[in-house]
């Protein structure tokens, strides 16, 4: 068996460099190491989250995510879900930023979290995972429970 620790970071292919970098730079991200051998750069937070951007994306599919915009349903990675410390203070933070959510706030089952899903310039799906925080002061909270 194959033990794994933790993840250590995922791969975003993009298209438009300056897009992605003031995109993921709202959400806390810095660029560490811009790869000469390699369309990558690699981006980290704070707290060492480290993103991998590939800068040669190509669109053909109409401004389309061919994982999440189109009836079929094509295998690969749906969204990359962060942890965020305060969803609150992200939901603030989106606005300030003319980042849209188009998805939530929601929170799913009766886990005790809230997400927030955001679309980065190429339509990749990132979700923004907090903690409930006085759910009753979170704005247009929906809750989903799978179960019914």
């Amino acid at each position: 068996m194959i033990e794994i620790d933790q993840m250590d970071h995922a791969g975003i292919r993009i298209k438009d460099e300056a897009a992605a970098l003031k995109f993921y730079g709202a959400l806390g991200f810095e660029v560490m190491t811009r790869v000469e051998f390699d369309a990558v750069i690699v981006i980290k937070n704070k707290n060492d989250v480290e993103l991998n951007l590939v800068c040669n994306g190509v669109d053909n599919t109409d401004g389309k995510n061919i994982l999440m915009d189109v009836p079929e349903k094509h295998t690969g990675i749906t969204h990359l879900a962060l942890r965020v410390t305060d969803i609150k203070a992200t939901i603030a933070a989106l606005a300030d930023n003319d980042i849209t959510i188009t998805q939530g706030p929601v929170t799913f089952g009766k886990d005790g979290h809230v997400s927030v899903f955001v679309r980065d310039p190429d339509r990749n799906v990132i979700e923004l995972r907090g903690r409930m925080q006085d759910e009753d002061s979170i704005e247009g909270l929906e809750f989903y429970d799978p179960e019914g």
